[in-house]
């Protein structure tokens, strides 16, 4: 979440020095890769960041850290706050270096309850506010997690909200200030506005679970070569559909005339479709429905979407020569701006390959430099001299 976060404001021209122990960021192995420390998933969340290695375990590269703090607008930290404590780096701290920083935390639970020191990831959020329980009740098997990092990139998002926000205020006042991005409660936040439900009233009118969300017939449905997604929702879509599949009389039904009436037959309506979709392939579906202005789109898998229409005529995906790793695909920025569009500044960093320059720009003396470099390990130190040649 710490990563993503930072790379949203990186897309938005934010200037983000990812601080990185000697070992480095943890995601720089996750996934393939062509070499060490560089692999898909740490390529497509590190891109326009400038990668600097400080061993916050010495002195020297603590002190460094500080400094750069110092003129720093933003601290972003993903660690559990007591181990910022432990570095001396609480907000009380970083607040006497630079009393306008804004020093936001994303990390597991409130520090005002019981779980705060416990440590959190993705499943453990899922789990915590009702996903797999949600999509048992919808699939009617096990408990089961959504297919991606849901939660550590809704808080990412979360986060970077947050500092923007906080960003808005010291611009307004003057002030820096502390934010925390709880997983557990923002994710929650995100979540149970559908799934709290009937439990929304005291007493509750009814069970949990955001009915239409959870039901078994709400999935892609099946073509004869693969499968499409159709959200067949207002009054004037069944109409058209009823109408597109040669059933015109269906528009005229009791059972199917209304939301109201068609939310107590949706299971022999989700069997209607079902059995509909097969009869003609995904490419037939989407261009009859699309004609008819009914919400569909095929189903791709991560592969098939490379070749999208929309994302091909939009430039979504992209090809760059990396310094390192040579030819990779590129994922677009989400935003489109009318004056300040995101540019593509420079692509992921090896570790530490920005250390030396990063130093020099936030005032550390030579001597200072290499007290630091020498304190991060042989690895930093390979990483600086490459990026300094």
């Amino acid at each position: 979440m710490g990563p993503y976060a930072s790379l949203l404001l990186a897309e938005m021209g934010a200037d983000v020095c990812k601080v990185e122990a000697p070992e480095g960021d943890t995601t720089r192995n996750v996934g393939p890769g062509r070499n060490a420390g560089m692999a898909a998933i740490f390529l497509h969340l590190n891109r326009n960041k400038r990668s600097i290695v400080l061993n916050l375990k010495t002195q020297s590269g603590l002190n460094a850290l500080k400094q750069m703090i110092r003129s720093a607008d933003v601290l972003l930290y993903s660690l559990r706050p007591q181990a910022m404590e432990r570095l001396g780096l609480s907000y009380e701290q970083v607040c006497a270096l630079n009393p306008r920083i804004v020093y936001c935390g994303a990390f597991g639970f409130s520090q005002r309850g019981p779980y705060a020191a416990r440590p959190a990831y993705d499943n453990l959020i899922q789990a915590g506010v009702g996903i797999p329980a949600s999509q048992a009740r919808k699939t009617g098997g096990e408990p089961s997690y959504v297919a991606t990092a849901i939660a550590d990139r809704q808080v990412g998002m979360a986060t970077s909200l947050a500092v923007l926000g906080a960003l808005f205020h010291r611009a307004q006042t003057g002030r820096g200030q502390a934010v925390s991005v709880p997983m557990f409660e923002t994710f929650a936040h995100f979540v149970l506005g559908d799934h709290l439900y009937s439990h929304t009233f005291v007493p509750p009118l009814g069970d949990w679970g955001y009915a239409r969300m959870t039901a078994p017939g709400r999935r892609p449905f099946p073509t004869l070569d693969g499968h499409i997604s159709v959200e067949v929702y207002a009054d004037r879509h069944w109409q058209r559909l009823f109408c597109a599949v040669g059933k015109p009389e269906m528009s005229n039904d009791p059972r199917y005339v209304s939301v109201h009436t068609r939310a107590q037959h949706m299971d022999e309506l989700y069997d209607f479709l079902s059995t509909t979709f097969t009869t003609r392939t995904t490419a037939e579906w989407d261009k009859l429905l699309t004609e008819a202005d009914i919400p569909v789109i095929p189903v791709h898998t991560p592969e098939s979407v490379l070749s999208d229409p929309h994302m091909q005529a939009v430039g979504f995906f992209g090809e760059e020569m990396h310094p390192s790793e040579g030819k990779i695909r590129t994922i677009g920025s989400p935003f489109e701006w009318g004056d300040s569009p995101p540019a593509s500044r420079f692509p992921a960093p090896r570790l530490g390959q920005h250390t030396i320059e990063l130093m020099r720009e936030y005032g550390l003396s030579e001597s200072e430099i290499e007290t630091a470099v020498g304190h991060g390990g042989a690895l930093a130190e390979q990483q600086t001299a490459s990026s300094e040649t």
